[in-house]
């Protein structure tokens, strides 16, 4: 593993810092992130949208990428994502844990958990991250 580049609060920026995603652990083994379930990450009828369940599932894959790969020559970025919501949530927060399935040279492939306080799946979610070149 690199050293991460980041201390955990550094990663919430743009999208993540908008919806409250707070990194609490991060390696290339695992990745693990809050976000809170409120107006920012629910849909019209009171529950967590699952844009934004996928939304926190591709941030913590892309980190845990990222923490893997040398940042000098490479970039991650999200190829594809897929998930399953499981449960519905009105409010509290959800945790994301991602730990990679396969760390290749050229792409990675995350799974994702999504839980409630009480470790209540509300959603699971795969993400294909590419390792591509830095440009010059």
């Amino acid at each position: 593993m690199t050293d991460v580049p980041w201390s955990r609060d550094l990663p919430t920026v743009g999208l993540a810092s908008v919806m409250g995603i707070e990194i609490l652990e991060l390696t290339c083994e695992r990745v693990t992130a809050t976000m809170p379930v409120d107006d920012r990450t629910r849909q019209p009828f009171g529950i967590l949208h699952g844009g934004a369940s996928m939304a926190l599932a591709e941030t913590v894959a892309s980190i845990g990428a990222t923490a893997c790969i040398d940042r000098e020559r490479f970039i991650a970025v999200g190829q594809e994502i897929n998930g399953n919501h499981i449960r519905s949530k009105t409010d509290g927060v959800v945790t994301a844990v991602a730990t990679p399935l396969h760390v290749g040279g050229r792409s990675h492939v995350w799974s994702i958990r999504i839980t409630d306080e009480q470790e209540n799946l509300i959603c699971v979610a795969r993400c294909t991250i590419a390792v591509v070149p830095k440009k010059a």
